[in-house]
């Protein structure tokens, strides 16, 4: 029968022919849950059209626009006000929004045959992933080279726990590049960094001069560590905090003023935190010099501050404590004049634009 096939009779006679040709064709039970439903809503008191259409053509386009024909006949022959749609597998879900856009649907029932729903479950899914691409990338390719690299890290380091660990490692790593979306970040970072340079931006400049100022406080902490010897550990990182902490501070500040700037150019107010941050950045570096500094001098790696002689006071060594309140106190200090400043400025903004408000 050419489909559309419509009508309970021709329903029954479709069953019929199609489980004498092949009883195990999951469509014979899809026909049957259709005659079913059509049962229970005219039992319903309300009034139902059986009707099979049939997609078939080379192409999925092809057959997606000859079953959108099919029930425009039907639309136009029956006139339905709602539709429940009766399919045989999960694949043929697609078909549901072609119907919606032309009838609205009560009702999706899938029919599936009770042994081979996990199996049919299963086939689908699996078949949906492997289609996915970016789930292929992201899962089959990392497994295939894992399962590249173990036996040849097993043939190289002749040791099982060390290629494991290895293997482990780099799963770890790739977890985290994904869970935590950096392959995202880095392209709006680099999209951000385009847009700046065509915007004329001037915090381009000084992140550039931000990223030469940290490098040189590597620099600077990787000599300072170089002459310890066996300082241990925790000497030798205090010591390299210790040198590169101020090149690191610098950074920030002209990182933070180059962000400042830009606000103020646009001249669209300045939010308070962006005020904050060239005196945070200043804070945040003397207290942590404070600190290294402080570790390093009991350490002997630094020799104590002295005071020069002035007016009623005398000449001397300054205390590791007595450093190290200093610093931690400006840094206070520091941080307290950035508020003020920050508040002061934002309250005389909102002032004026109380001011201009007609």
């Amino acid at each position: 029968m050419a489909p559309p096939v419509v009508g309970r009779d021709a329903v029954e006679s479709l069953v019929l022919d199609l489980g004498r040709h092949d009883p195990e064709d999951a469509t014979v039970n899809c026909l049957l849950e259709a005659l079913r439903v059509g049962a229970d809503v005219e039992d319903g008191d309300g009034e139902a059209v059986v009707a099979v259409v049939s997609g078939s053509a080379d192409t999925a386009v092809g057959a997606d626009r000859a079953l959108a024909a099919q029930l425009d006949e039907l639309v136009a022959a029956h006139d339905p006000d709602t539709a429940v749609v009766v399919i045989d597998t999960a694949g043929d879900g697609g078909v549901v929004p072609i119907v919606e856009s032309r009838v609205p649907v009560d009702a999706v029932d899938r029919v599936v045959v009770r042994q081979a729903r996990d199996i049919e479950s299963t086939y689908y899914l699996l078949k949906q992933f492997l289609a996915d691409e970016e789930l292929r990338e992201s899962v089959l390719v990392p497994l295939g080279v894992v399962l590249l690299v173990f036996p040849v890290l097993l043939t190289v380091t002749g040791s099982l726990a060390l290629a494991i660990a290895s293997i482990t490692a780099v799963i770890g790593a790739f977890l985290l590049y994904k869970g935590l979306s950096v392959d995202e970040r880095l392209g709006s970072l680099s999209t951000q960094a385009r847009e700046a340079l065509y915007s004329g931006r001037v915090s381009i400049v000084t992140y550039v001069i931000a990223v030469g100022l940290t490098l040189v406080g590597a620099f600077a902490g990787a000599l300072g560590v170089s002459g310890l010897g066996d300082a241990g550990a925790f000497v030798a990182a205090m010591a390299f905090v210790y040198h590169s902490v101020p090149w690191l501070a610098l950074a920030a500040l002209a990182g933070a003023t180059g962000r400042l700037i830009d606000e103020f150019i646009r001249e669209e107010g300045v939010r308070a935190s962006y005020l904050n941050l060239p005196f945070g950045a200043i804070a945040v570096g003397l207290v942590v010099r404070g600190f290294s500094a402080y570790f390093v001098e009991q350490a002997g790696v630094i020799p104590p501050v002295h005071t020069p002689a002035f007016p009623l006071v005398t000449a001397g060594a300054i205390s590791p404590e007595e450093r190290l309140t200093a610093y931690v106190l400006l840094g206070v200090l520091v941080s307290l004049v950035g508020i003020r400043v920050s508040s002061r400025l934002t309250a005389d903004d909102r002032d004026r634009g109380r001011d201009e408000t007609p």
